[in-house]
Order: C-alpha cells, then sequence, then structure tokens
C-alpha cells in the first residue's frame, strides 16, 4: 500500500497550512529511515520556520529556516521529484526577512508570496520507504 503522507505534506505546504506540513512529515519522518531522513527533516524545519514567521516569531523563523537550508543543501538540485534550487534561494529571502525582524525592522511580506515545493514527479514513499511511481 502507497503512503500518501509525502504528497499531502507538499499540498498542505504549497497550501499554507505549515502546521499541517509539519505533522504529516515529522510522522513519515518517524517511519523513515536511510538518506531520505535528513531531507524530511530539512523540509520540516522550513515549514515550521514559516509557521513562527506568520506568527511574527522572528527567533524561531529564523533559526529553522537556518537548520531546514543546511538540511536541504546536499539535495540540491532535486530530490524526490521536488525542485530544490529555486525553492532554496527563495527561503534564503524570508530567512533575511526574519532577521529584518529580529532588527526591529518589521518586514514588509505579502503571504502569498510563500515559497512553493515545485514537485517534477513526485517520488512517493511505501511505509516510510521511497519508491517510485
Amino acid at each position: 500500500m502507497s503512503d500518501d503522507r509525502f504528497e499531502r505534506g507538499i499540498e498542505e505546504f504549497n497550501g499554507g497550512r505549515y502546521f499541517e506540513c509539519h505533522d504529516l512529515l515529522e510522522d513519515l519522518w518517524h517511519d523513515t529511515r536511510g538518506r531520505d531522513r535528513l531531507f524530511l527533516q530539512g523540509l520540516i524545519q522550513v515549514s515550521v520556520g514559516f509557521y513562527h514567521f506568520l506568527n511574527s516569531n522572528y527567533k524561531g523563523a529564523a533559526s529553522q529556516f537556518t537548520r531546514g537550508l543546511a538540511k536541504l543543501d546536499g539535495y540540491r538540485p532535486s530530490h524526490r521529484g521536488l525542485q530544490l534550487d529555486r525553492f532554496t534561494t527563495e527561503v534564503v529571502h524570508w530567512l533575511a526577512m526574519a532577521e529584518e525582524g529580529l532588527r526591529g525592522d518589521v518586514p514588509l511580506y505579502d503571504e502569498s508570496g510563500t515559497p512553493k515545493l515545485h514537485p517534477d514527479g513526485l517520488h512517493h514513499f511505501e511505509q516510510g520507504r521511497p519508491v517510485s511511481r
């Protein structure tokens, strides 16, 4: 039976439902072994970063963005069917805005402009293990 938590997590992220994305991907992360575990952790941390940012917790956002970006760097340009180069570049921009918030400058942003994860033929997971479709 195919595990759709990865795809659902991406849909939640792209819909701006970062807490829900975190929940789905963290559940999958607990069942995943090997190299994909760090990849999922990076996505989770970036998702949590956006949750913090949109709740004006710029310290939490900057911390999670930094940690997530470091983990995702080793998976560029793409992994599991997700285009990561553009995505990580956009997250770096949001990290800079979180750092502005830390300095006391209220960042100006359009919530609809948050980065999206662009699938390029998603590689699904089966019971916590990756499979191709």
